[in-house]
């Protein structure tokens, strides 16, 4: 693509060496930054983003293409305003540049109401399914001690196999059920403790579960505390990162397999209803097939799942914790990458 047609794109395009320098710009990132294009030559690229530590660390990275194409949503200032915008890294092959930096502009009020209205379509369909586990839950108790009463009437023999099915399943039942009625009206147990905790809890966990997975730990000590309740947030997490490993492990092997726990601080950061000035954003990123595409916009509600195995649950009850706690869980999915992000606000 010539350089002059850049020009006539409505989006920021930055064209970086290798060391992550502006070598041109458009018309578009003149207008974005306030800055001409001589101006903008020879900057290094993350420092027009208000020297986002977590940008800079991942563009050497991202332009030798280890991530793909690179996309993180973040806030810039301009002309005194605070305005969101996402980023797209895409490295360049036999070009005269090293990578391509496309800056959009994401309306702050969009980006609200898209986050609210998925929390309201969550709230209204949990609240259904609730109503339906209580109805479910005693004629299904009923089943169980039916089944029981016949095993011990039938005593040892074949027939013994078939009832201890009818109990286990019913037992299975009955553990789903209880998930889906378990988070309403709880009262959370709120407690100060460092995120990296449960980080380390659920890489236990898992790690122990898939063996397997070559697991990266990938943590920022600058975190600090945090208010909220433990036990919940933990099996937030555990569910993401749980997800992220069944899902590479259930799809055929085309390389090793990764899963990285990341932790960073985030600024300005979007949530459901508001917009948190300082936030801290876990990450679950694996190499896995990716999150399907007719799946992206109900990966998060209840019952919904890619995996033939899955119950649909884990993710649905991750953001239903994460969002009791004024945060949110958003994700970015392609082949070979997907990106789950649990972000709590660090005030409340």
């Amino acid at each position: 693509m010539d350089v002059a047609s850049y020009d006539l794109l409505s989006t920021a395009v930055l064209l970086l060496d290798g060391q992550a320098r502006v070598e041109h710009a458009n018309t578009a990132a003149e207008e974005l930054f306030s800055i001409s294009r001589r101006q903008l030559a020879g900057q290094r690229v993350h420092t027009l983003f208000g020297e986002d530590a977590a940008l800079a660390e991942r563009l050497p990275d991202a332009i030798g293409g280890k991530f793909g194409i690179l996309r993180q949503d973040l806030v810039i200032d301009r002309r005194g305003d605070q305005v969101a915008v996402s980023l797209a890294i895409v490295p360049l092959h036999r070009q005269p540049w090293a990578a391509l930096l496309e800056v959009r502009v994401i309306e702050h009020h969009i980006l609200l109401d898209r986050h609210q209205q998925l929390s309201k379509e969550l709230t209204a369909q949990r609240e259904s399914l609730r109503n339906l586990a209580h109805e479910v839950k005693n004629p299904l108790g009923g089943i169980r001690g039916a089944a029981q009463l016949l095993d011990v009437e039938l005593g040892p023999g074949a027939l013994h196999e078939y009832t201890q099915v009818i109990i286990a399943e019913a037992d299975r039942l009955a553990g789903l059920v209880d998930r889906l009625i378990a988070p309403q009206g709880e009262t959370l147990r709120k407690t100060r403790f460092n995120i990296h905790e449960i980080c380390e809890r659920v890489y236990r966990l898992v790690g122990m579960e898939f063996p397997a997975i070559e697991f990266i730990r990938d943590y920022d000590a600058s975190v600090p505390d945090l208010s909220g309740d433990f036990e919940r947030l933990l099996q937030a997490l555990l569910n993401m990162v749980r997800n992220a490993a069944q899902a590479l492990t259930e799809s055929p092997p085309v390389r090793s397999s990764r899963l990285v726990l990341r932790t960073r601080i985030g600024r300005q950061l979007l949530l459901a209803a508001h917009q948190a000035k300082l936030g801290v954003v876990v990450s679950v990123i694996d190499n896995g097939p990716g999150v399907p595409l007719h799946l992206h916009d109900k990966i998060f509600h209840p019952l919904v799942t890619g995996r033939a195995s899955g119950t649909g649950l884990g993710l649905s009850l991750a953001q239903d914790f994460v969002e009791q706690h004024g945060g949110i869980v958003e994700f970015d999915s392609q082949a070979g990458r997907t990106e789950f992000r649990m972000i709590l606000p660090l005030e409340q």
